[in-house]
């Protein structure tokens, strides 16, 4: 490329100055040239920019502050590999940082020339544009007169952020900051709605993204937890390890197409959240007491019930943290996995392969478990395999889909349970919801609305109500967190004789009720009398 006169010039002009540098200051090469040479010599696929399809959603991937700064372009994504272009593929802090940004563990290195990845940098962002994107508009309505930004739940502007990798952390950061369960990202026609599930309720992220920015932060997401990015006709789930603060947050990702796009929910995983204590969850001392001893015996089942997003997950990770020992070996069969728990078998069920919970449970018992918990009861296999696993000396917990703990025995029977065997196996039925807590910050006195008082047969009881005003603390709503409102069904023997009577749950609730049984309601009720909630959470939460 160049001849030994050209050389020897260079060298006597700056003997500190890199070469390269030197010889294309002197017009000597180009940094083509110098492409060619680095790819000759290090073996590495050189690309002309100009001839070669990028793929502008994976391109925002890199910060264009960082893409300038090491002279870079995140050009494909492949198999689960990212391609990047560099002018020098020797640059390990470059590739380094690519990695720590997008959070990619495999990264192939292409090879471009400085001045087409300069030419194509200018190309997209513009030659002297700043580094931004204003990815976030506000929703009509959002600002006053004044066109100042108003109060709102969640914070509803990204300032300075740098690219889509930025935007979709951001997004996810708020999540995490407000304590929220899911993030929902929903296309439509002309934005991107964004929404936080936060105790319970979705609340709307008053700025919604520009819609050209869709195709790359579905892309973003999708790359993070490990899904197809050229497939968006069919659903997909996936998972994504995020980095808070020093501690891991898992996330489940869903995607589910629609007609303006495709939906995607994250899920957080936040085990900080679900790693709680049996004494932390609501129960009174008393019904804390009875549970403990349900969970105390060797052989047996153990039942939580109650709908989606009840916080029945938390409830038997907690329990099993609680039986957790160095003399236990407890195996869990769950759909999905969600929380990682330490020195616990956890195995994720698979249909396609042919791992369900039947044939998982078959498995386990091969084992050698002392404890099992099995994701939820769905079909009367699973029930009889749990049954078996219960007479044969082992503690199963599982969940079941009923509205409260009676319910659950009339509806495994109906299942198809033979009725001796339930009776012999059931030890304990807990049916539980989750009320919202009064903000502590902004709690005063009221007087609920009478028909509410009625609702609940209050008789004339003297009790001073709280509720929330709403704060900043609990962004305007009057409730901050959450705590679990229960109703524990023990299988005493003459339960066990009404089990075996096939006798209807409204039977088999006015004998627990005779024995002690305290019902959902009334548990309800003495959080209210405590301060804890108010009667209007627990009417809404049971109706």
């Amino acid at each position: 490329m160049i001849t030994e006169e050209q050389l020897i010039t260079v060298l006597a002009e700056n003997e500190k100055e890199n070469i390269g540098q030197s010889l294309l200051k002197l017009n000597f090469i180009s940094t083509r040239d110098i492409a060619i040479a680095l790819s000759i010599q290090s073996g590495i696929e050189m690309i002309e920019l100009h001839n070669y399809s990028i793929d502008h959603d994976v391109l925002e991937l890199i910060p264009e502050a960082i893409a300038r700064k090491y002279k870079m372009l995140a050009v494909s994504y492949r198999n689960g590999r990212l391609q990047v272009a560099l002018a020098n593929p020797y640059d390990v802090v470059a590739i380094d940082e690519v990695g720590e940004i997008t959070r990619m563990e495999t990264i192939d290195v292409l090879i471009a020339s400085e001045e087409e990845i300069v030419k194509t940098l200018d190309k997209i962002y513009g030659k002297d544009a700043k580094i931004e994107v204003q990815g976030i508009e506000p929703s009509p309505g959002e600002t006053d007169h004044e066109g100042k930004e108003t109060s709102s739940i969640i914070e509803a502007k990204v300032n300075d952020i740098t690219s889509t990798v930025e935007l979709v952390n951001h997004v996810i950061l708020q999540g995490i900051k407000n304590e929220a369960t899911d993030i929902h990202i929903e296309p439509e026609e002309t934005c991107i709605r964004i929404r936080y599930r936060i105790d319970g309720i979705l609340h709307e992220n008053p700025s919604s993204l520009r819609k050209n920015l869709q195709s790359a932060v579905i892309t973003r997401i999708k790359i993070m937890s490990g899904l197809d990015i050229s497939e968006n006709r069919i659903p997909q789930d996936g998972r994504a390890e995020f980095n808070e603060e020093n501690r891991k947050i898992d996330i489940r990702v869903s995607t589910l197409p629609g007609i303006f796009g495709e939906n995607i929910v994250m899920r957080i995983l936040d085990n900080k959240k679900t790693m709680v204590g049996l004494g932390k969850l609501g129960f009174s001392p008393q019904m804390l007491g009875l549970y403990e001893q349900a969970l105390a015996k060797q052989n047996g089942i153990i039942l939580v019930t109650g709908p989606t997003g009840s916080g029945k997950t938390t409830t038997l990770y907690s329990s099993i943290t609680y039986l957790n020992s160095k003399e236990e070996n407890i195996i869990t069969l769950e759909d999905p996995v969600e929380y990682l728990l330490p020195s616990i078998r956890q195995i994720q069920i698979n249909p396609k392969s042919g791992l369900t919970f039947a044939t998982g449970l078959r498995s386990i018992l091969r084992q050698d478990p002392d404890v099992i918990f099995v994701g939820e009861i769905r079909d009367v296999e699973t029930m009889g395999l749990a049954v078996q696993s219960a007479l044969t000396g082992h503690l199963v917990l599982s969940t079941l889909h009923t509205n409260d703990a009676p319910s659950a025995i009339t509806r495994l029977i109906d299942m198809g349970t033979e009725n001796f065997l339930l009776s012999s196996t059931m030890l304990a039925v807990l049916s539980q919801r989750l009320v919202r807590i009064i903000c502590t910050n902004c709690k005063v006195t009221y007087t609920p609305d009478a028909k509410f008082l009625d609702d609940v047969a209050w008789k004339g009881k003297k009790t001073t109500f709280y509720k929330g005003r709403g704060c900043k603390k609990c962004n305007k709503t009057g409730y901050k967190g959450r705590i679990g409102i229960f109703e524990l069904l023990m299988v005493s023997p003459k339960v066990k004789q009404l089990i075996m009577q096939s006798a209807d749950s409204g039977t088999i609730k006015d004998l627990a009720r005779k024995e002690g049984m305290e019902t959902m309601l009334e548990n309800g009720l003495k959080k209210v009398e405590q301060g804890i909630t108010t009667i209007e959470e627990i009417m809404r939460v049971i109706s």
